[in-house]
């Protein structure tokens, strides 16, 4: 079993079928680590899907509790401040996506975001980055090696 850090991009698709879905599904098998940001960044998406009228208040409620029941070992962001603020100069990015950038580093594991923005960024700039992009592998992004 291999450990990855997921964000909110991904783990809003075990909820919402999007494109991506079946891709993020099957990272479930795998032990999943996040920064705790992933909970209200995931509160976030659900609450803009009701403003833009994609879900009802029912169902972003029915997709908050799936969430919460989500088997993920959530990692204080207070420890991972300093190593993300670096990498937001760094990629002149917003430092709460890279809060799970520099979980994956401090964690020695890879992170998954469905984030192409985001993804082609690190790729770009971090010749050493231990980011995915979902979906992005042969033969399907579940397929890491142990």
């Amino acid at each position: 079993m291999t450990t990855l850090v997921v964000d909110a991009s991904v783990v809003i698709k075990w909820v919402i079928e999007e494109t991506g879905t079946q891709d993020a599904l099957a990272l479930r098998r795998h032990r999943l680590l996040a920064p705790d940001l992933l909970i209200p960044e995931c509160a976030n998406i659900l609450w803009k899907k009701v403003r833009r009228h994609e879900l009802t208040g029912d169902e972003a409620r029915l997709a908050a509790r799936l969430i919460e029941r989500a088997d993920i070992d959530f990692v204080p962001s207070r420890r991972l401040l300093e190593a993300a603020t670096n990498l937001a100069l760094l990629l002149d990015h917003p430092a709460y996506d890279c809060l799970y950038l520099a979980l994956a580093r401090s964690s020695g594991c890879r992170f998954v975001t469905a984030d192409a923005k985001f993804s082609a960024l690190v790729r770009d700039r971090l010749p050493d980055h231990q980011l995915i992009e979902l979906g992005a592998q042969v033969g399907g992004i579940a397929d890491f090696p142990p």
